[in-house]
């Protein structure tokens, strides 16, 4: 039997990629609190967590009429951001992946309710969801890496849960302990162009609008307090202030550990900060020592 052993809810910002002296320029000469946290993760959580696998739920990576999981058996190349270039260039990835994994969970998405396609075709883009979170927590671990997509073009709440039931199933069904990553953003409204330059600092009071703010701290609140159905129960409220890909990435992410019975508590590894008017922050949940969902009352 296989297990989740660990979960994120983690940004993968342009920002983070760039060089330390550019990224102060960009933040009144502070460090931004995204990459101390996500070194501190590496320390704390990927040199010494016992785990096989990393599957990243990428918030970048749109798919239309499926779910679609990475079956290759390696990753390799170099990554050039098709939005950023300027700040992503030429970045060098090199990892494992789990084929065997990735076919698992494509064999359960009809059993869910929905559809899941591995693809193991080297000449499929790979986006900096994946890539700027392997840079900083996998390289040089030698661990595998899976990615899954979202359909957030075309899917819904229902449709994100559904695939993440047949994620953790699979999982479960699995000779691997594997740690889930959803890789995305809080509430994700951009500045406009002519503004943006004016909004680039972490301070959150540079959050695109009060609303958004105040949305994103009552979830972290709840995150850190454990109360993810809270979380699950009001997604048509947090809807309104446009969370990264619907959400996906997190409701992929919490249905693998199963959805509203879940209790863990988040640790924060950094603050809440702005990315051009988006919310952004790292949260850990470890795996409890009695599993993921709480008892039956």
């Amino acid at each position: 039997m296989g297990e989740i052993v660990g979960a994120g809810l983690l940004a993968h910002v342009p920002t983070i990629m760039l060089p330390e002296a550019d990224r102060r320029a960009l933040n009144d000469g502070k460090e931004i609190s995204l990459v101390p946290g996500l070194q501190r993760l590496r320390r704390e959580v990927f040199e010494v967590l016992d785990y096989d696998t990393v599957v990243v739920i990428d918030s970048h990576w749109f798919t239309t009429v499926e779910f679609v999981i990475t079956a290759h058996s390696l990753r390799a190349g170099l990554f050039t951001s098709d939005e950023l270039p300027r700040g992503m260039s030429r970045v060098p990835y090199d990892f494992p992946g789990d084929p065997a994994l990735a076919h698992a969970v494509a064999g359960l998405g009809e059993a869910h309710g929905t559809w899941i396609t591995a693809i193991d075709d080297p000449a499929l883009p790979i986006y900096y969801a994946t890539v700027n979170l392997w840079d900083y927590l996998g390289r040089g671990l030698a661990k595998r890496w899976v990615t899954m997509s979202n359909t957030a073009e075309t899917g819904d709440t229902e449709d994100f849960l559904r695939a993440g039931r047949a994620l953790g199933a699979a999982i479960a069904g699995c000779d691997r302990k594997v740690i889930v990553l959803g890789s995305g953003a809080l509430s994700h409204t951009f500045w406009p162009l002519r503004e943006l330059r004016a909004h680039e600092a972490s301070d959150p009071v540079h959050i695109r609008t009060p609303q958004a703010r105040a949305a994103d701290l009552e979830r972290i609140a709840w995150f850190e307090a454990g109360s993810h159905a809270k979380v699950l129960d009001t997604m048509p409220e947090y809807l309104k202030v446009r969370p990264e890909a619907k959400f996906a990435h997190y409701l992929m992410m919490i249905a693998a550990l199963g959805s509203e019975a879940v209790t863990a508590p988040g640790r924060l590894y950094s603050e809440y900060e702005n990315a051009i008017g988006t919310g952004q922050v790292h949260l850990w949940f470890d795996r409890p020592d009695g599993g993921w969902t709480a008892p039956a009352a």
